[in-house]
C-alpha cells in the first residue's frame, strides 16, 4: 500500500552560507522530485539565507529530507503539514 503524501511548508534558515550551501542544494536536489517550489532569499544584513519549499511527500519522506538538512551545521528546519 502507497504511503499518503501530503503537501508541506519547510522553511529553512541558514546561518553559516559558505560551510553549509553545497550540503544544502545537495539534499534538496538529491530530495527534488518531492519538491514542488522553493524560494530563497539572502537577507545579507543579517548574514543569513532564509529558504521556503513546497513538498508533496509522505510524512517519512518529508522527515527523512528535514532530518538531513537539520543534520547540517549552521541549518535549523522546521515544516507544516497538512492534515
Amino acid at each position: 500500500m502507497p504511503k499518503e503524501r501530503r503537501i508541506s511548508v519547510v522553511g529553512i534558515i541558514v546561518t553559516n552560507r559558505e560551510e553549509s550551501a553545497d550540503k544544502v542544494n545537495e539534499i534538496l536536489s538529491r530530495y527534488g522530485h518531492y519538491i514542488i517550489g522553493r524560494m530563497g532569499i539572502p537577507y545579507r544584513e543579517k548574514g543569513i539565507s532564509v529558504m521556503a519549499l513546497i513538498v508533496d511527500a509522505s510524512t517519512d519522506e518529508l522527515g527523512a529530507l528535514t532530518g538531513q538538512l537539520g543534520s547540517i551545521p549552521g541549518v535549523k528546519v522546521k515544516s507544516a503539514v497538512t492534515v
